[in-house]
Formats: structure tokens, sequence, C-alpha cells
């Protein structure tokens, strides 16, 4: 899942922008809040993608 990839490669990416702002850096809180903005709309789009999936997969109710 490509999706995937790319929400662990948006992780760690601003790794160093999160310690900068813990230490004061109000430049690089706003790059954490970007970041953190692109991860949660990924991440939703992984769960939708994940939720297809399984109701894909689900068999039709008998009647």
């Amino acid at each position: 899942m490509d999706e995937y990839a790319q929400l662990k490669k948006l992780v760690e990416e601003i790794g160093d922008d999160v310690f900068k702002a813990v230490g004061g850096n109000k430049a690089a809180g706003t790059r954490v809040r970007k970041s953190m903005q692109d991860i949660k709309n990924l991440a939703q789009e992984i769960r939708k993608k994940v939720l297809d999936l399984r109701e894909d997969e689900t068999p039709p109710a008998a009647k």
C-alpha cells in the first residue's frame, strides 16, 4: 500500500522539526502543524481503503 509508505515518510520527515518546535522555534511549530494535518488526511485515506477492502471481502447476507 503506497499510502502507508507515504505516511511513514511524512512522520520521519518531521522528526527534527518536532524537537525544534519543543525548543521554542515557532517556524518549526508551524511546519509540524502543517505536516500533522497532511498526516491526518493521509491516515483518513488509508482508513477508507482498509474499510473498502473489508467490505469487499464480506459475503452477502443470507435472506
